[in-house]
């Protein structure tokens, strides 16, 4: 901890409340508001990409809550993430490294549509394909766009709409706290997530605004 901050165990007994509480995720909502009015955009997102990272968990996640992702050789949890287009968190969920995107991605899209109302159009990599397109119309109205790479792509490249979400994983491996699953629970893993962007928006709000033209 900073040397300014009380002791550690004082410090996260305050961000335990604020988890249980669901107090984590409504400050990060709200500073994300602000930051999209002052892009001009409006507070309530229409469209979103969605996609999933693996990380490497600590010793002190048990073996129920961790697994083994064999296309990226991590032992350890996967975060399933949907952003704006702006790159802002709409919803994350923590599971082990074995869960299936698709298998995730039919709650997570849930969990999002009925907290944003207007989202219509969800950008996704091809591992999103299938059942899934014609689930998440049939059920929550969200038209789920594949973006695909082309089998004659070689190297790195930029993909359009996936490189939005790719930069919030850069942010996250960033973070000391966050470069691996610390976290005994999965409400904390997704809890630190919220907590991260929501210091990285508050941050971005702290400088002066300069306004277009």
């Amino acid at each position: 901890m900073p040397a300014d901050f009380p002791p550690w165990d004082r410090v996260y007994a305050f961000f335990r409340r604020w988890r249980d509480r669901g107090l984590v995720r409504e400050f990060h909502d709200r500073v994300r508001g602000q930051v999209r009015e002052r892009a001009g955009h409006d507070a309530l997102p229409t469209a979103g990409v969605i996609d999933s990272q693996s990380v490497k968990a600590d010793a002190v996640v048990g073996a129920g809550t961790r697994g083994f992702d064999g296309g990226k050789l991590a032992n350890g949890r996967k975060r399933h993430v949907v952003v704006d287009t702006l790159g802002l968190l709409l919803g994350v969920m923590v599971t082990a490294a074995d869960v299936g995107d698709r298998a995730a991605a039919h709650i997570l899209l849930e969990q999002v549509a009925a907290a944003h109302h207007r989202l219509a159009l969800v950008w996704a990599d091809g591992g999103y394909t299938g059942s899934l397109i014609e689930h998440g119309l049939a059920a929550f109205a969200l038209v789920l766009a594949i973006v695909k790479r082309s089998d004659n792509m070689k190297g790195f490249v930029v993909l359009p709409k996936r490189w939005i979400i790719e930069r919030l994983f850069a942010h996250l491996m960033r973070s000391r706290r966050l470069a691996r699953d610390f976290e005994r629970r999965i409400a904390s893993a997704e809890a630190m997530i919220y907590w991260s962007m929501a210091a990285l928006m508050t941050r971005r709000l702290a400088r002066p605004h300069r306004g277009r033209g």
